[in-house]
């Protein structure tokens, strides 16, 4: 059986249980852009409590307003987004368990200057599921695909920012708290999995089944 979902960037613990739960992953190459969703964004948790980092994005260096093809979705460098992101991560993460061990090869990718967010996505997702030791297999879809079997589980939408109603923390029991730097008013779930990795390192894969 195979799961299908959208691209996204440092996707949520949701993302990462769908793959470790089907072992293998389509990632949708052939649709539409969509904005506000974790296709160019990921939440960490900092000292002030949860915060968004984007990525700026463009269609060939042009303005865009809908209907475009994820493939042709380019990142837009004219921002120094790069610098915002890693010293986010770095003031929320330094001083977990493990942000040491990792940093060096996340932050290696995200310095890419990969213009496809697409292929960007994928680079990071590859190397994080390596990290969390999730075996699978990750492909793209060739077409816009639609399901038609049972062999194909489709997530595209379920995981989303704001679908918490279709949420799978309920059904896979996700909920399961573990170390968190700045938890002081309790355990925050789903966010991206550097969250996990940074924290509990080796042992993510065990919060992940």
């Amino acid at each position: 059986m195979q799961c299908l979902l959208s691209s996204a960037y440092l996707p949520p613990v949701e993302y990462f249980a769908a793959i470790a739960k089907y072992k293998s992953v389509c990632i949708e190459a052939c649709e539409n852009y969509q904005k506000q969703s974790y296709r160019n964004r990921c939440t960490i948790l900092t000292a002030g409590g949860k915060m968004n980092l984007n990525i700026p994005v463009s269609r060939g260096g042009d303005n865009f307003t809908h209907k475009v093809p994820i493939a042709e979705i380019e990142i837009d460098y004219s921002e120094d987004w790069v610098i915002k992101h890693t010293r986010a991560f770095e003031a929320a993460y330094m001083n977990s368990p493990f942000f040491v061990y990792y940093k060096d090869d996340l932050f290696n990718i995200i310095r890419s200057g990969e213009r496809s967010l697409l292929k960007f996505n994928t680079l990071l997702t590859k190397q994080l599921l390596l990290f969390c030791g999730v075996r699978a297999e990750v492909s793209y879809t060739t077409d816009y695909l639609i399901p038609s079997t049972e062999d194909v589980v489709d997530l595209r939408e379920r995981i989303h920012p704001k679908s918490k109603q279709c949420s799978l923390l309920k059904e896979w029991a996700l909920e399961k708290p573990y170390w968190q730097v700045f938890a002081k008013q309790g355990f925050v779930s789903n966010l991206s999995v550097v969250d996990l990795l940074f924290n509990e390192g080796p042992d993510s894969i065990s919060f992940l089944l």
